[in-house]
């Protein structure tokens, strides 16, 4: 019993930084438990990802001392960088992973350097259309790389590229809306608008629908509205829907992001690619504004490729007014062919089973290394039984 113990898959993956990046891996991970492996869970020290793996269960959490690359802060992140390498290199040789999977971003270049320096196998997914700069590097580095978008295989030089689509978890799928709704605290009965701004909030977003609010309220007052304000903005944000009279629900942050997509009616967002991948697994109409500082504007290219196939307006912040946010908004809710033929279009956006895909596909190449851990443990108590056979025979002989 104790070898085939030994080898169970075991896979660490780095995922931290974002919700983006933290929500795919979360979903692989759980399918890599589901198959009878183990995970070692390894993100960042910022607060959204302490919180977001509060109510992971059967994983291991190791926070790396990583930092993001920010203007002026070179020094830092190179620091960082050296200390997870440092941290995920005596991790990995406590406790050797038969693989690392990195999900992008800023914590996942150390660990695979790491388990790559110990001749683990390595592997990356890439959500976005346009790769990040860690992945873009990463890519010459890995044994494969798993895509969201099929136009980005061409731009990672990898050795083998799998477009997978983009792990959501499994709780995201279509849902009773009025049901959700109430257990909100709104009328399950009228309209609700969803706007978020990622993880940690928008201020963008959040000013430009404060800005259209009396437009609304004069004209559609009858809609409600669950408001991801992120934690700088929440008082500010709540006080405006009070004092014209909306019905609103204002959070900071909200865990279970299924149970407001679900709720929706239509959806205002940045246009990460996991928020896209969410969208798509719930088919909830949106107006895309992407995030206009984006590392190669690569939120713009996202929400560019859901609008040519029709599942998502696509709206810059620099062109956005009140008029044109009403505008949109007002077709998804109210126009209800338009409303269903977005539905339809993301329907077609939606992987299902890219997590387990993805899992599958690492798994492929741990049965190799667990046989052969099997066999050495094999030939090792061959040995000890024939060692015993020879110790016998001499005490009888004598």
């Amino acid at each position: 019993m104790t070898p085939a113990r030994a080898t169970l898959p075991h896979v660490a993956i780095a995922c931290g930084g974002t919700g983006g990046h933290l929500f795919p891996g979360l979903a692989v991970a759980r399918q890599i438990l589901a198959r009878g492996g183990s995970v070692t869970l390894l993100i960042s020290p910022k607060e959204v990802d302490q919180q977001a793996v509060k109510s992971a269960r059967g994983l291991e959490i190791v926070t790396l001392p990583a930092v993001a690359l920010q203007r002026g802060r070179r020094f830092a992140f190179l620091a960082g960088c050296w200390q997870s390498w440092c941290a995920a290199r005596q991790l990995f040789k406590s406790r050797r992973p038969d693989a690392v999977l990195a999900m992008g971003g800023f914590t996942s270049a150390p660990p695979v350097l790491a388990g790559r320096g110990l001749g683990v196998k390595t592997f990356l997914h890439e959500s976005n259309t346009i790769p990040g700069r860690a992945n873009r590097w990463l890519a010459r580095l890995v044994d494969q790389a798993f895509v969201g978008f099929s136009q980005t295989g061409s731009r990672l030089a990898a050795r083998q590229v799998t477009c997978t689509g983009t792990p959501v978890r499994p709780q995201f799928q279509p849902r009773d809306a009025a049901l959700c709704r109430v257990a909100l605290g709104l009328d399950g009965n009228r309209p609700m608008v969803l706007v978020m701004g990622g993880s940690q909030g928008a201020n963008g977003i959040n000013d430009l629908i404060l800005s259209t609010l009396p437009v609304l309220a004069r004209n559609v007052p009858q809609w409600q509205w669950l408001h991801l304000s992120g934690p700088q903005d929440a008082e500010k944000v709540r006080q405006a829907y009070t004092e014209l009279g909306l019905t609103a629900v204002v959070l900071p942050f909200l865990a279970e992001m299924d149970l407001a997509l679900g709720a929706a009616t239509a959806c205002v967002s940045r246009s990460g690619a996991s928020s896209l991948a969410e969208l798509a697994a719930v088919q909830l109409p949106a107006v895309l504004i992407p995030f206009p500082a984006a590392a190669d504007n690569h939120q713009f290219h996202n929400a560019r490729a859901f609008e040519e196939t029709g599942a998502a307006l696509l709206l810059e912040q620099r062109t956005a007014t009140p008029e044109k946010v009403f505008g949109l908004l007002r077709g998804l809710v109210e126009d209800v062919a338009a409303h269903d033929a977005m539905k339809a279009a993301l329907a077609r956006w939606h992987a299902p089973k890219s997590a387990e895909r993805i899992a599958e596909l690492i798994l492929q190449t741990v049965p190799r290394i667990a046989d052969i851990r099997l066999a050495e443990a094999g030939s090792a108590s061959a040995q000890t039984r024939s060692n015993r056979a020879a110790l016998l025979q001499s005490s009888t002989i004598a």
